[in-house]
């Protein structure tokens, strides 16, 4: 037992880029998230899209929740809008994610450390996708205060810059 419950607003957790997309005509796009809650059996975290973030098709090692809370993406082919529920079984993959044309912001719960995995064949049609809309991967600051573990795979997807 911890005492109770732990209780944070999302205005008092730092928020982190932890993915970034570069457009050939100098726009970028990324998610800025904050990790409400980090442990080896949960992960909380609230995150905003920016307009035009596309993100790779993924997984979590745990089950893993996402609910939109603001604007919409498509996952995949589908257009989930504020409202929308998304469910994805260990072990299972969605998306590529694009953020619509106001961005959005979700709220994702997944059971387990959080880290993700993306298969080969996944990455290089990611890679293609971001060439058809003329960008690229981006780099980002490493995560000043990582999990006190060690997580399995990838934790964020994409290149770290130097701080």
């Amino acid at each position: 037992m911890l005492g109770g419950p732990r209780i944070k607003h999302v205005d008092d957790v730092e928020e982190h880029e932890v993915v970034r997309i570069e457009y050939a005509d100098g726009r970028s796009a990324s998610v800025h998230e904050r990790f409400m809650e980090m442990s080896p059996r949960f992960m909380s975290f609230w995150n905003r899209w920016d307009p035009g973030m596309i993100q790779r098709k993924h997984g979590h090692h745990g089950d893993h929740v996402v609910f939109i809370l603001k604007g919409e993406m498509m996952v995949g082919d589908t257009l989930c809008t504020a409202g929308s529920h998304i469910y994805l079984m260990h072990g299972d993959t969605f998306g590529p994610w694009i953020a619509g044309p106001e961005g959005c912001e979700t709220l994702g719960i997944i059971a387990g450390e959080g880290s993700s995995f993306c298969a080969e064949q996944d990455m290089a049609d990611f890679l293609d996708l971001l060439a058809s809309k003329g960008a690229k991967q981006g780099a980002v600051p490493a995560i000043k205060n990582p999990p006190p573990w060690k997580p399995r795979g990838i934790v964020l997807p994409g290149p770290i810059k130097d701080a």
